[in-house]
C-alpha cells in the first residue's frame, strides 16, 4: 500500500474536472515537484492525456507500472499548483522547468535525449 504525501481530506478543488492523468510516485509518494509534463492524445473521454514526472525517474523506474498511478488532474494540481497555468495546452505539448524553476514549453522533437 502506498503512503501518499497528501491525504484525500487535504485535496482541494483547484481545477475543474479534466479527466485522469498519469503521475509518478516520486511526486505523489515522495513529494517531489513536477519537473516535466506532457500531454498525449486522450484515449477516452475519461482521460486528459497528461503525464507528470519529477525528472528523477530513470527508464527502469518508468517501465515499472507500480511506480506510476492514475489520478484526477486536480489531485496532481494539489501536489504542484505550478502545473495549473499549462493544463489547457493541446495534446503534443511538452513543458519542463527551467533553471529558475519556471515551466517553459519545450520542443520534444529537438531534445537531445542522450
Amino acid at each position: 500500500m502506498k503512503s501518499y504525501q497528501l491525504s484525500p481530506t487535504q485535496i482541494q478543488t483547484l481545477v475543474p474536472h479534466m479527466g485522469s492523468c498519469i503521475a509518478s510516485d516520486m511526486i505523489t509518494v515522495q513529494g517531489l515537484k513536477v519537473a516535466y509534463m506532457y500531454r498525449e492524445e486522450a484515449q477516452s473521454s475519461d482521460e486528459s492525456g497528461w503525464v507528470f514526472l519529477s525528472g528523477e525517474e530513470g527508464d527502469d523506474y518508468i517501465e515499472d507500472p507500480e511506480n506510476l498511478g492514475f489520478y484526477e488532474v486536480n489531485v496532481i494540481a494539489n501536489y504542484d499548483a505550478d502545473i495549473i497555468a499549462h493544463l489547457n495546452a493541446p495534446a503534443g505539448s511538452h513543458f519542463a522547468r527551467n533553471e529558475q524553476g519556471v515551466f517553459e514549453r519545450i520542443d520534444f522533437e529537438a531534445m537531445d535525449l542522450e
